[in-house]
């Protein structure tokens, strides 16, 4: 794959040149975060399929919008909370969004030793387990903070709950996890 010489931008000058209209500037974050994006839609909506019309959606809005971002340095933010928008979208037009199609899917991190790799990959099946079995409020709360980095207050403004519940909702999310994967040390 050749190299594009914005490859190495910071993340405000791509913001800058895409509000411009630089297409090339825009191609460059959509290289840089879809991946990301895509991982931590799929596992907010449960489902591969959707996540990638999430995310799609959600970079055809962020270009549309892109002008409007003042602070380049939070485009990593910017472009979570509109993923994240668009997922919860999708997710309250379902008709019964307490079903998730697919079962969650992680990758175990790369380690030298094959046993490592195993327990890893394990471990991480665990976790989707365990995320899975959570009430949906809890999960989204859960993966918003915890995959997706957002603030207390933008979960609220998010799914629309005051970021009190938030706190709530992520301590009992927490303490179910633990104690889900207490056997994993």
């Amino acid at each position: 794959m050749t190299r594009h010489p914005l490859d190495d931008a910071p993340d405000a000058l791509l913001v800058a040149r895409a509000g411009d209209g630089d297409v090339s500037a825009f191609e460059v974050i959509v290289r840089r975060y879809s991946r990301r994006l895509r991982a931590y839609a799929s596992r907010m909506m449960g489902s591969s399929l959707e996540s990638d019309d999430a995310v799609q959606d959600a970079l055809i809005a962020a270009w549309d919008r892109i002008d409007t971002l003042e602070d380049g340095s939070v485009l990593r933010s910017w472009l979570m909370r509109i993923v994240t928008t668009k997922c919860l979208d999708r997710i309250r037009r379902r008709k019964d969004h307490l079903v998730l199609e697919e079962s969650w899917t992680v990758s175990a991190p790369s380690v030298d030793l094959p046993e490592r790799r195993a327990e890893a990959a394990a471990a991480l099946g665990d976790l989707d387990a365990a995320l899975s079995r959570l009430p949906d409020l809890q999960r989204q709360t859960w993966i918003m903070r915890e995959w997706g980095g957002a603030s207390y207050d933008e979960i609220g403004n998010a799914l629309g709950i005051a970021p009190s519940t938030v706190r709530g909702l992520l301590a009992r999310s927490r303490r179910t996890l633990m104690t889900d994967m207490e056997g994993w040390r």
